[in-house]
């Protein structure tokens, strides 16, 4: 009789292949890269370059906050100074929601426009690239979910990121919101990567250090599993590495002093260099567990990778020790004289200790008992069927891992007794 941990390991060796497989077809699809821009005033300077293209209208994605603030002025007023006509819609939410991104859709046709603008964070970017796919390819985005499910190539985007962490501006896919199923949907398309971005550190200064922190630790768990995956290449790998030199680096001084433009530029660069890598080699477990508590519950994706990044790594150790090595040595925590060994148990500590000081919770205050099972088949099903996970694990392993950020119980108040009320 086959017992259940040999089922798991014959599933595992089989799925690894699969993926491994997938891994050398990934190698040959070309991925374009954007120009970027880079320094205090680049999303000016891109709104020069963007007037001198000859749009005929130009729609500017964003939210409200950011429009409120007027981190848009930058920008706009070089693309009047150019003569450009531009439209804003500033409406977007956390998560990106499928109704509000076909309200895009529809106002991006209603102004006749022929080019966005993605200015914000992950929602504003992945909105954007919905609506550039949408647009030219008029589908419900629940069909334009996976790859390359458009026939026609997306209208043009430009891209102005204000948070250091999803790398958005350099990435093939965007995550949008399925409010009636509570699901992330994710739409693959190289085509969507952005034509220029400008890494503006001027526009991140006056970021809340909580978002500054998930954001950061968003831009680390990009770099760590493409570094650790199965998908790795020489270039994902170099960038993968930069990215985390830069954010031991920086994010600290990024999250204490959030006026400081030379941190808060390298973490933009950080970001940047992270999306090149986990674009090339993919990402993990962390990403598809994270997907799941941001469909059910909401939870800011930065947050979530945050919560989660440590526990799969320490999963994962045994089977990415050398990798890990690498990491703690680019990340300036060991040297490679040391043994492996003790080099990835120094990334795995440091990594633990990056949070504490970031004031990353320990645990998902949403999450329920009872939600687990589902939550981790859903996990199993996106990591088994898209990333090059480097150890596999069962969707019993997987609620486990997931149980271990349950919030701590609240322990209900003692009765008083009659005498003593008395």
């Amino acid at each position: 009789m086959i017992s259940e941990s040999m089922r798991n390991s014959v599933r595992a060796t089989g799925l690894g292949a699969l993926m491994k497989g997938a891994g050398l077809l990934t190698r040959f699809i070309p991925i374009p890269q954007p120009t970027l821009l880079v320094g205090p005033g680049s999303s000016a300077r891109l709104g020069q370059a963007i007037a001198g293209f000859g749009h005929r209208k130009i729609l500017i994605v964003t939210d409200s906050i950011i429009s409120k603030l007027g981190l848009l002025d930058g920008l706009t007023n070089a693309l009047t100074a150019g003569g450009a006509q531009f439209v804003v819609f500033d409406e977007i939410t956390p998560d990106a929601p499928i109704p509000l991104v076909q309200k895009g859709i529809d106002f991006y046709k209603d102004q006749g426009c022929d080019a966005i603008v993605a200015f914000g964070g992950g929602s504003s970017m992945d909105a954007s690239k919905a609506i550039a796919v949408a647009a030219n390819n008029p589908k419900p985005l629940n069909q334009l979910a996976g790859y390359l499910k458009g026939l026609r190539a997306p209208v043009k985007i430009y891209a102005v990121p204000t948070t250091a962490g999803t790398g958005s501006e350099v990435t093939v896919a965007a995550v949008v919101s399925d409010p009636v199923n509570h699901k992330k949907l994710v739409i693959v398309d190289p085509r969507m990567v952005p034509k220029m971005a400008a890494l503006d550190p001027s526009l991140m200064t006056g970021l809340p250090p909580h978002i500054t922190a998930a954001t950061g630790i968003d831009a680390l768990t990009h770099a760590v599993e493409a570094f650790v995956g199965n998908w790795t290449t020489p270039y994902s790998d170099g960038m993968a590495l930069s990215a985390v030199g830069l954010i031991f680096e920086n994010l600290r001084t990024a999250f204490t002093d959030g006026k400081n433009l030379e941190a808060r530029e390298k973490m933009s660069l950080a970001s940047t260099y992270a999306g090149f890598a986990f674009t090339r080699a993919n990402v993990g477990y962390v990403h598809a567990i994270a997907h799941q508590f941001g469909g059910l519950y909401h939870t800011p994706h930065g947050l979530a990778n945050a919560i989660m990044l440590p526990l799969v790594l320490k999963y994962s150790h045994p089977a990415i020790i050398d990798r890990l090595a690498l990491l703690a040595v680019a990340a300036k925590i060991g040297t490679e004289y040391e043994d492996n060994e003790t080099l990835a148990q120094k990334f795995l500590d440091a990594v633990d200790q990056l949070n504490r000081d970031l004031g990353i919770p320990t645990f998902l205050a949403a999450l329920k008992e009872s939600d687990i099972p589902a939550l981790a088949k859903a996990a199993c099903w996106e990591a088994h069927t898209g990333y090059p996970v480097p150890r596999y694990m069962s969707q019993e392993v997987c609620e486990d891992l997931i149980r271990k950020v349950l919030p701590p119980k609240v322990a209900a108040p003692a009765k008083k007794s009659k005498k003593a009320a008395n």
